[in-house]
C-alpha cells in the first residue's frame, strides 16, 4: 500500500512527521507494507519555521491510481500555505481522492483546502479550533457541518483541529488501511 502525503509550502513540520513516523514504524517494526511518498509544487517545498523538505514527487508526476490514502500536512498562512493548498492543481488531487472513495487524512487547516474543494460540502468536518475558532467558521462557510471536537471522521475523510491531534490522526489512517489489531501494536511500540 502507499499513502501520498501532499504538501504545501508553509506545512506545518509536526503534521509532517508524525505520518512519516507512524507509517516508518509500521513497516520497519512490524513488516506491515504500507509507505509514504511525499509530493510538492517543486522538488524542495519549505515547510512553516522554514524547514526545507525535498519531495519525492511533484505534484505533475502524481497518478492517483498509485496510491490508496492521501495525507495532507496543516500549515501557516503566513509562511504562505494557502498560495499553494488552494491552488487548483492541490484542489484537484483531493476531488480525485475523493471521487475514487479513498481515504483523506487531514491535520488541522488542511481541512480548509478540502472544504475549498467541495468534497466536504454536507458533511461534518472540524479544523482549527482556537483563537476564536476563526478557521472552523472559514470552514463552515465552504458548506460543511463543523463538529467541535479533536477528530471528526465522515465517511472517507478525516479532519482534526489543532497539531496535538496529528499522531491520532497518523494511528486513525494506519488503522483504516489495515485493522485495529496492527495498530495498536504499533501505537504501543511508539509509547502511546
Amino acid at each position: 500500500m502507499k499513502v501520498l502525503l501532499l504538501l504545501a509550502k508553509g506545512f506545518e513540520t509536526m503534521d509532517f512527521s508524525v505520518f512519516v513516523d507512524v507509517f516508518g514504524w509500521a513497516r520497519n517494526d512490524f513488516g506491515i507494507d504500507i509507505e509514504i511518498e511525499t509530493c510538492g509544487f517543486h522538488k524542495t517545498v519549505v515547510s512553516t519555521f522554514n524547514i526545507p523538505i525535498r519531495v519525492d514527487k511533484t505534484i505533475d508526476e502524481i497518478s492517483i491510481d498509485d496510491y490508496d490514502a492521501l495525507a495532507i500536512s496543516g500549515g501557516f498562512e503566513e509562511f504562505g500555505f494557502y498560495e499553494e493548498a488552494y491552488d487548483k492543481k492541490f484542489l484537484d488531487i483531493i476531488r480525485q481522492f475523493d471521487r475514487a472513495g479513498k481515504t483523506i487524512a487531514t491535520i488541522c487547516v488542511a481541512a480548509l483546502p478540502l472544504g475549498k474543494s467541495g468534497i466536504l460540502l454536507g458533511k461534518k468536518a472540524t479544523t482549527y479550533h482556537l483563537k476564536n475558532a476563526y478557521r472552523q467558521k472559514q470552514l463552515a462557510d465552504f458548506g460543511v457541518a463543523v463538529i467541535n471536537q479533536p477528530i471528526v471522521v465522515d465517511d472517507n475523510i478525516i479532519t482534526s483541529y489543532c497539531p496535538e491531534t496529528a499522531a491520532s490522526v497518523a494511528f486513525e489512517l494506519l488503522k483504516i488501511l489495515t485493522d485495529e489489531t496492527q495498530m495498536q501494536l504499533v501505537k504501543t511500540a511508539m509509547g502511546f
